[in-house]
Parts: structure tokens; C-alpha cells; sequence
């Protein structure tokens, strides 16, 4: 169930959302309906009808696969409905599946009349989104063709060409461009089916079934019960949030996609934090996400999407807006932090495994990871991980990445070239790990030298300049003119898992983010409550975000603070309880003490890969510190 009561269907890299009664309204802004796949709206209506009204919700549809929901046309106590409406439905590759059959509920047959008002706008998401932002599109048209078992529904631009088919069986008794209706005879106590298939055909490629599920992870029997729940049902999310990818060699592979409605497709820092919280339960998830990302690697300057060499992809997008570069994401590069997270991964993959055979495969693609760190990515120059705000793009291009995020205690966004705290944690990790592979698998050892020093030197300056001393914490980021961005941020826990911070100043940071004004009782806040700044239902200035809090549990175990580590661990696992045990992409700032349960963050995407990975983490932490 979507945060906005909607069911949510998905499999396959597609998904529909539907509402309570199974159907589809065309519904835009922060919660969209539909049959989505590829970024774009292949149903936008989808509205059954009984006798010419709308049934009754009896029992609503569910987040099930399939789907089930139980209506009835209108009655009474005294004259109950005459028949039942059972419905379910189901979603595979590029396909929506509605079976509705109708079941007599007298001992004498009866005609029902049956309508189902439809349509497909093929919007791109981007359009749905609730920015009031327009994309002309002066040579698009839609096409309607009619067919005897159902309708087709075209859309052309150009060359660009997708569709989506309906078919019925029992074939439609009328069939118009936005309906169609069936007479329907019922026996005395029985009953007739209606199977209704639409298929998407998206531009430029089709949907396939992807593989079966991994077999089944291995957990610890020793955790606590609510947590390795919590687990399986994260293992089960990301098993549905699994896309197509192509790999260095074009080999098919499926990649954990960041989350829905929004984000499903290959992002480069969700996929990589991601499979990062896998690794030890399921490394071929790191090894399909290195590939799919070093296939998409940076090789040219584009500065309408922010490519460079060397650099990681922050998203692929497939729809028509992105392919008629009416906006950047088809490969935008806008991420200060998914190279460095490249690395960080490739280097825990062969620790985590013992194979060295995907370092020594992706070797050129490591090496100029590291060249656009050290180049475009600003270390050589202004000796940390810089961005600059991108107008066509994201102004923010870390994980906190809305606007206004990277801001000081007076609520002043920071203006660039801005280093965030903790890409320059994952700049230091990413040197020591491949200074660490370029030793013993590569065998260069001149070179792993020179990361080293690099490494070294940029740990010796972090100390110096972002840490604060008068509130004793690091700033969040450092702005174009070297001042410290002073607002108390979740950022700092970054510092910990990346191993940046010496242990004393590592123990304090523990210590304060376990503070009340951090630490809501659930999870730590993205910004410490009582800053101006700090918002409970902001996105990233007072919100929780359960991935954030994994990588904080991971630096944790790294710095022994066991007491810290085990009070975060209990609020997420108790959120997640009250979540179904599927912990959402973010959650409100609200406190333990304000309220008895967790308040939802109204917009979460849920599934979202790295929240449904964060159990996971959490399992690996606390046995890390067993």
C-alpha cells in the first residue's frame, strides 16, 4: 500500500497503482495512478462500472500478487445485491492482468450490463510530477485504433512510437474509444468471467521476465525475531524492485532499481549503498550493479547532463522527455559521491567474496574513477569532492539532494563549489580500498603508494577544516569560499562507516547523534530539531531516513560503540514493526515522546531499495560487533 492509500503492484521492471476498488483515475501531482513502465504512463484510466454505477468496496485491494478485492452493486439490508463483483489483478512484464468475476447471488439468472472506461495518456513521468513544470511537444499525436476483442491506444512523436493494447475475453458487446461493454448473463446461483489484458509497448524496447528470485538468504537465528522479519520482508521488496541492466559487454543483467513510484531504474548512489548493504547475503547484487554502472561510466563532456570522464551515472531514464533531452536524466551524471561509492563497493566485493576476477575485470574503470576524483571531482584543485548547483539539474548533488538541503543554522542554502562532510569520508574510503587493490591484485605498487599519501593527506585536512570545534562536530560541508556550513547534520555518521575520523573524534560524533535533538526514539533526524532550519516533514532538514541511519549503524560497529549502535538498531526495528516490517524510504521527524507511533512521511517512496536493504545492514552491524 502507497502512502496515499493506493495499492502498488510491480514485477518485472513494471508496476501499476491502483486504487482501493482496482481502478485507475489518471490521478497526477505526488501520487500518480496508472500502468507504469520504462517512465511512462501506459494506462491513465481504468474505471469499471456495474449497472451503470460504481460498486461498492466490500473488501479493498491489497499490496497481494495477485491482487484481490470484493465489490457489490448497490443494496440493501432488505434487498441485498443481487450478484458479488470478485476481482484480481496482477502485473508481469509489461503486462496488467484484470480477472473480475461476477457471481449471482439468487436462485434466479439475471443480465448485468458491464463497462470499462479507459485510456492511456503516455505521459512521462517527469510530467505527473507536482512542479508545475510544462514540456512542449508541438508534432505529438495519440491514436486510437478499435479491435474486435478490445482497443489499441498509439502515441507518436517523431520516431518515437509506444502503444498499449487492450484485449477482453469474452469479446466486448460494444466497443468505443474509450470504453468498452459487455451484456452479461448470470445463472441462478452462478456465474461469468471477464479477463482483460493490457500490454505495454513501450518505445525502444520490450519488457521481459526477469530471473527468479535468489535462492534463499541465509540469516543469523541468533538476531532478534523482529529484525530478521524485517529482513525477509526487505529481501522480498528488492526481489520486486529488480530491473534490466546492460553490462561492459552487453551481458544481461538485473540490478536493484532505487524505489516507486519515482525511481524505478538504475540509480548510481541507491544502487551502489544498496548493494553495499547486501554484500554479505547476497554479493552477485554488488557484482551486477558494478557492471551495469562501469557500462555507463562517463567517457566524454556533456554539460547539459553533467558527464565527465571517469565519472558514475546518478540516474538512467528511458522516457520520452529524457530521449528528446527535454531533461538531463537519460544518463545524468549530477552525483558528487556515486564514483567514490563505485570504488568503496569494488573494494568490499573482493574482501567481502575473496574473488578478485571483477577487480581485475573493471581494473580501467577503477582507474578512472579515481582520475575524475582527482581531476573534475575537485581534489586536486580544492583538495576535497566538489560540486557546483546545476540549473538544469539538481542544486544539491549528494544523497541530500532537494534544495535547500546543504544549508547553515540559519537556514541559507551553502552556494558552490560545495564539499559535503561525508563525500569526502567516501573520497578517503575509496583511496585506502583501491590503494589496497591496486597492491595485491593489480600489482602496482608505486601507485597504491600515491593513494595512500592521498588518502593520508585528505584525513589530515578533513580534521582540520570541517571540524567544528566549538560545537564539537564536523560541519556539514565547507562553501565555495572555505566556510564551514555549520548546521548539526546526520551527514557526520557517514564519517564513522567511511573510517575518516580518529577514535576519539569518531566517539564523540557517536555520542551526540544519540542526543534527543537527533535521535527521535525511531531514528536520527537528518538535521538536529531546535535549528531554525529544522522542519519534522522536510525531505532532508528534519525528516529520518532509514538508509542514512544504516550507513550511521555500520560506522557504529566500525568504532565499537555498542550501547549507540544497539538503541538505533531497536527504534528502526520497532518502526519497522509498525510498518508491516517494510521499513518506507523516509519517515517524519516527529519524536518518540510527541507521538506513540511512527508519522509517516507523506510522500515516501515504499518499496525503496536502500530502506528495504536497511534491515540488513542493521543484521550486519550487530553481528559485526558480536
Amino acid at each position: 500500500m502507497t502512502p496515499s492509500g493506493r495499492v502498488l503492484l510491480v514485477r518485472d521492471g513494471t508496476f501499476a497503482i491502483l486504487g482501493p476498488d482496482g481502478s485507475i483515475t489518471g490521478s497526477r501531482g505526488s501520487a500518480p495512478d496508472g500502468l507504469f513502465l520504462r517512465d511512462a504512463r501506459h494506462l491513465s484510466r481504468w474505471e469499471l462500472t456495474v449497472d451503470g454505477t460504481v460498486p461498492t468496496v466490500l473488501v479493498p485491494a491489497s499490496d497481494s500478487a495477485p491482487s484481490t478485492s470484493v465489490l457489490t452493486p448497490a443494496g440493501t439490508r432488505d434487498a441485498p445485491p443481487a450478484y458479488t463483483v470478485f476481482r484480481e489483478q496482477s502485473v508481469g512484464a509489461g503486462q496488467f492482468v484484470d480477472r473480475v468475476r461476477l457471481v449471482n447471488n439468487g436462485p434466479t439468472a439475471l443480465t448485468t450490463h458491464i463497462e470499462l472506461a479507459l485510456d492511456a495518456d503516455f505521459a512521462d513521468q517527469f510530467e505527473l510530477r507536482a512542479d508545475d513544470r510544462a514540456y512542449p511537444k508541438p508534432d505529438a499525436e495519440h491514436e486510437t485504433r478499435l479491435r474486435a476483442d478490445g482497443v489499441e491506444f498509439g502515441y507518436r512523436r517523431g520516431h518515437w512510437h509506444s502503444r498499449t493494447t487492450v484485449a477482453a475475453r469474452p469479446a466486448p458487446d460494444t466497443v468505443t474509444a474509450g470504453r468498452l461493454a459487455w451484456e452479461l448473463t448470470l445463472p441462478a446461483h452462478g456465474e461469468a468471467e471477464l479477463r482483460l489484458t493490457a500490454e505495454a509497448h513501450p518505445h525502444g524496447a520490450q519488457a521481459v521476465p526477469l530471473p527468479a528470485p535468489s535462492d534463499e538468504v541465509a540469516l543469523p537465528g541468533s538476531a532478534d525475531p523482529d529484525l530478521l522479519r524485517a529482513c525477509r520482508q526487505g529481501l522480498t521488496d528488492l526481489d520486486l524492485l529488480q530491473v534490466p541492466a546492460d553490462g561492459i559487454d552487453g551481458e544481461r543483467l538485473t540490478v536493484p532499481a532505487a524505489g516507486i513510484p519515482w525511481f524505478l531504474t538504475l540509480f548510481g548512489r541507491d544502487s551502489l549503498l544498496t548493494s553495499y548493504f547486501l554484500l554479505p547475503y547476497r554479493p552477485d547484487t554488488a557484482e551486477n550493479t558494478l557492471l551495469a554502472l562501469a557500462a555507463t561510466q562517463g567517457r566524454s563532456y556533456d554539460d547539459f547532463r553533467g558527464e565527465q570522464p571517469g565519472r558514475i551515472v546518478h540516474e538512467v531514464r528511458h522516457g520520452e522527455l529524457a530521449h528528446f533531452r527535454q531533461v538531463p536524466y537519460g544518463r545524468y551524471y549530477g552525483s558528487v559521491d556515486a564514483t567514490p561509492l563505485f570504488l568503496v563497493l569494488l573494494g568490499a566485493y573482493a574482501d567481502t567474496t575473496g574473488d578478485t576476477s571483477l577487480a581485475l575485470r573493471l581494473e580501467r574503470h577503477a582507474r578512472a574513477a579515481v582520475d575524475w576524483m582527482l581531476t573534475d571531482g575537485g581534489l586536486t584543485e580544492h583538495g576535497y569532492l566538489v560540486y557546483r548547483p546545476d540549473p538544469k539539474g539538481l542544486v544539491n548533488q549528494n544523497w541530500k539532494d532537494s534544495a535547500g538541503a546543504i544549508c547553515f543554522t540559519d537556514g541559507t542554502q551553502a552556494e558552490g563549489p560545495i564539499a559535503v562532510c561525508e563525500a569526502q569520508g567516501y573520497a578517503y574510503d575509496a583511496l585506502v580500498r583501491t590503494a589496497r587493490l591496486a597492491r595485491d591484485v593489480w600489482h602496482d605498487a608505486d601507485w597504491a603508494g600515491q593513494l595512500e599519501a592521498t588518502a593520508a593527506a585528505l584525513r589530515e585536512r578533513f580534521h582540520r577544516d570541517f571540524w567544528m570545534s566549538g560545537q564539537d562536530f564536523p560541519a556539514l560541508a565547507l562553501d565555495g569560499e572555505g566556510r564551514q556550513v555549520d548546521v548539526l547534520a546526520s551527514d557526520a555518521g557517514h564519517l564513522l562507516w567511511s573510517g575518516i575520523l580518529d577514535q576519539p573524534h569518531g566517539e564523540r560524533v557517536a555520542g551526540r547523534l544519540l542526543e534527543p535533538d537527533f535521535f527521535s526514539g525511531w531514528a536520527i533526524r537528518t538535521l538536529a530539531s531546535g535549528q531554525a532550519p529544522y522542519h519534522p516533514l522536510s525531505y532532508h532538514r528534519g525528516s529520518a531516513w532509514p538508509h542514512d541511519n544504516a550507513v550511521i549503524a555500520l560506522g557504529l560497529a566500525r568504532y565499537g560503540c555498542g550501547a549507540e549502535l544497539r538503541a538505533l538498531t531497536s527504534g528502526l526495528t520497532a518502526a519497522a514493526v509498525l510498518h508491516g516490517y517494510r521499513l518506507p524510504e523516509v519517515l517524519a521527524g516527529y519524536g518518540r515522546e510527541e507521538h506513540a507511533t511512527v508519522v509517516p512521511y507523506p510522500h515516501a517512496n515504499s518499496p525503496q531499495a536502500w530502506a528495504a536493504a536497511t534491515p540488513l545492514a542493521l543484521l550486519t552491524a550487530h553481528t559485526a560487533q558480536a
